[in-house]
């Protein structure tokens, strides 16, 4: 099954499913195609996956700091308007997800990080 990317909004991304939100947060070299297995496993259990295109090569050098990407999947969050999100981050989405959560705790319900860098 491929996923399809949606260009909506100033975003693009991948959405699946229904219900419950997971947002799923790349890392550096990650691409969207690697989370397969997450947006095929999901949604049938009541979830909605999304996995936003983080803006690492389009944004200019000098703003490309992870408070902006926070600021960026805030601002995705709330072209969504999704409410108590699951974050699941990888690497530099790890490291997102933690400051993200830090910052806007009010929708966050869950983050769940692997191999995170800002530990």
């Amino acid at each position: 099954m491929e996923n399809e990317l949606i260009n909506e909004g100033g975003f693009k991304y991948i959405e699946k499913g229904e219900g419950k939100p997971i947002i799923i947060l790349h890392g550096l070299m990650g691409g969207l195609s690697n989370f397969e297995g997450v947006t095929s496993y999901f949604p049938p259990k009541g979830y909605k996956v999304l996995i936003p295109e983080l803006p690492l090569y389009s944004m200019p050098m000098l703003k490309t700091t992870v408070k902006n990407f926070a600021k960026y999947l805030k601002k995705f969050i709330d072209h969504k308007e999704l409410e108590d999100v699951i974050l699941l981050g990888n690497s530099l989405g790890g490291h997102i997800g933690l400051l993200h959560t830090k910052l806007y705790p009010s929708k966050v319900k869950a983050l769940v990080i692997t191999g995170s860098s800002g530990l």
